[in-house]
């Protein structure tokens, strides 16, 4: 594994059941977002009250932030079954159909990184969506011949990266659209204390704090940060993670106060040196730093731009004063 994996959003192989045993199953124990939770609390009891299945929903923002476990609290909180799947891997409508007529009444089908279904699918997936039907057609010898099927009341929840990737068309079958937003640093500091919990070995005030601050404002990398101090703690034989070890772990990591890893400083130091500051297109840095372009468009940059480091403009990435501080470079003449 490459050192920056750590602050890599994206899931890991292998680490579904690690992430399984730590997920909440309810609105009540999911932790931030609150706004979202209020709004999902007064929609799936309304839906329920009724008989209803609940809208479709549609959870967008970057990796790491809870979408997934939040299509898992919605399907407990009603009642159904979660289906989950992802969009590169349902590559023909045949795919699609398989998947819907699986469904039992509902249930929630979830959709991973949504806005990567081909184009057929998506066609397909609108009136399932909007009628609960599967409209499909069939070859036949001389032509062909349109198959409606009839679908059990379910409820698609679909998970993207890229909101603004997604056709009209299937943006507007969404009844609930919603951003999941980074976490401040109190909650991430509550989800560290509880994977803590789950995992069985404590940490200090200190050392949560800590970690909390260097999570990039997401629990999935709080949660990865928690297991490699963890890992630094059990080697030292310690039966409780204190702030010495996580800074340790951090510094060993080489995870910086920010949460910047590597990629992060080869990023801005690019912009900065390379680049004169900016404006500069993605494609420049990412040539420039040897990273996929995506991996920093998705995983690095809403971080950085976030946190005030990087600013997107028309014209291309251009590095902050904030930035210029950070590194203690010298901006405009002046020394940070």
């Amino acid at each position: 594994m490459k050192k920056h994996d750590i602050l890599d959003a994206k899931k890991l192989p292998g680490e579904e059941e690690s992430e399984l045993s730590l997920r909440p199953k309810r609105l009540s124990e999911y932790i931030g977002q609150k706004e979202l939770k209020d709004n999902l609390k007064v929609f799936i009891g309304a839906a329920k009250s009724r008989g209803e299945t609940l809208d479709h929903v549609l959870l967008y923002g970057p990796p790491g932030l809870g979408k997934t476990t939040l299509a898992h609290v919605i399907a407990n909180e009603m009642g159904g079954t979660l289906k989950p799947t992802n969009g590169p891997s349902i590559e023909k409508t045949g795919d699609l159909a398989a998947l819907l007529s699986d469904l039992e009444p509902g249930d929630v089908l979830f959709i991973d990184e949504i806005h990567r279904l081909p184009t057929a699918v998506m066609e397909v997936l609108y009136g399932a969506m909007e009628d609960f039907k599967l409209s499909i057609l069939i070859s036949r010898e001389g032509g062909a011949k349109a198959l409606n099927l009839p679908l059990p009341p379910f409820t698609l929840v679909g998970a993207t990266t890229r909101a603004g990737s997604l056709s009209s068309p299937l943006r507007a079958r969404f009844g609930i659209s919603a951003k999941i937003d980074f976490y401040p640093p109190e909650d991430l500091l509550k989800i560290i204390e509880r994977t803590s919990k789950v995992y069985g070995m404590p940490l200090s005030k200190e050392a949560a704090e800590l970690l909390s601050k260097r999570s990039r404002g997401t629990p999935r990398i709080a949660n990865r940060l928690y297991r490699r101090v963890r890992d630094f703690a059990s080697y030292d034989g310690l039966k409780e993670i204190d702030e010495a070890t996580a800074l340790r772990a951090m510094k060993a990591l080489k995870i910086d106060e920010m949460g910047l890893d590597e990629v992060d400083l080869k990023y801005l130091r690019a912009v900065i040196e390379r680049f004169h500051g900016g404006p500069v297109g993605l494609e420049a840095i990412a040539a420039s730093i040897g990273e996929e372009m995506t991996n920093l468009e998705d995983v690095y940059e809403p971080y950085l731009v976030m946190s005030g480091l990087i600013n997107r403009t028309s014209r291309g990435r251009e590095a902050t004063d904030k930035a210029y501080r950070h590194l203690g470079l010298v901006y405009q003449g002046r020394l940070f």
